[in-house]
């Protein structure tokens, strides 16, 4: 392995869907120069605007995403994914066509000799007491199997109605509310014994310093905006950490 060889690349919250081609096809391209010359990926959560359930994976454009994932994976790179509060319903039907593996929503990665603990971030937006108590119910087991029970139309139905809500409370809602508490992110630091942390969910791309830590957030995706947003966190063999821009752009 070259000294410069990517070990792991990290990506989080695309939000794919139809209705944004310039961010479907930025994926597309990331995938194709970058991830397939990296030895793992990290799916951090919110890859899809939403995921119903497992039986809408013969979609046109889901199937578009699952044949550039396992493109990927065929490839020989290992592609993790952790579930957003976007695509918690992914499943093993969606990771048996990929080739993807699903890992906890809190997972410590050996990577060129760093201890990383990644994971999505939403649970770590603690402020957000209306937030938490609707994602502690709808990780339940029991509620999952209740939901995906229903007619695919119906729960699609059911998650434009929640998005549509969700937009009209974020509003109101302050900057702090919804961005990850210092307590939160310091037991993450304490439970884990790591001292780096990458995730997303907060759409506030930066790199944090704390005590000798390093919290690294990653952006959100929007290439169709005007200017487009977009990147990835990249550790190389030496252990090097960098940020990257949408063109692969090293940013400082």
């Amino acid at each position: 392995m070259r000294a410069d060889q990517v070990c792991a690349l990290f990506i989080s919250d695309l939000h794919l869907q139809p209705a944004h081609p310039a961010t479907s096809a930025a994926f597309f391209d990331f995938l194709e120069r970058h991830a397939r010359r990296a030895q793992q990926l990290y799916l951090l959560g919110d890859l899809f605007e939403y995921w119903a359930g497992d039986d809408d994976i013969d979609d046109p454009y889901h199937q578009q995403i699952i044949a550039a994932l396992r493109a990927v994976s065929d490839a020989g790179v290992t592609v993790h994914w952790i579930a957003g509060n976007r695509d918690f319903l992914v499943g093993a039907k969606f990771a048996e066509a990929t080739d993807v593996m699903l890992l906890p929503e809190t997972w410590v990665a050996e990577i060129a000799g760093l201890r990383v603990v990644v994971l999505h971030g939403d649970a770590q937006c603690t402020e957000d007491t209306k937030y938490q108590e609707f994602r502690a119910m709808v990780r339940q087991p029991a509620w999952q199997h209740q939901f995906t029970a229903m007619p695919l139309a119906q729960r699609k139905a059911i998650i434009a109605g929640l998005r549509a809500d969700s937009r009209k409370e974020q509003g109101n809602k302050s900057y702090e509310i919804m961005d990850v508490t210092p307590q939160a992110i310091a037991e993450v630091f304490e439970q884990t014994g790591t001292d780096i942390m990458i995730h997303g969910h907060t759409h506030r791309p930066a790199l944090h310093l704390v005590d000798g830590k390093r919290r690294y957030v990653l952006p959100d995706w929007e290439a169709d905006a005007s200017p487009p947003r977009g990147g990835w966190i990249a550790i190389d063999a030496q252990g090097n950490i960098t940020r990257h821009d949408l063109s692969g752009a090293t940013i400082g």
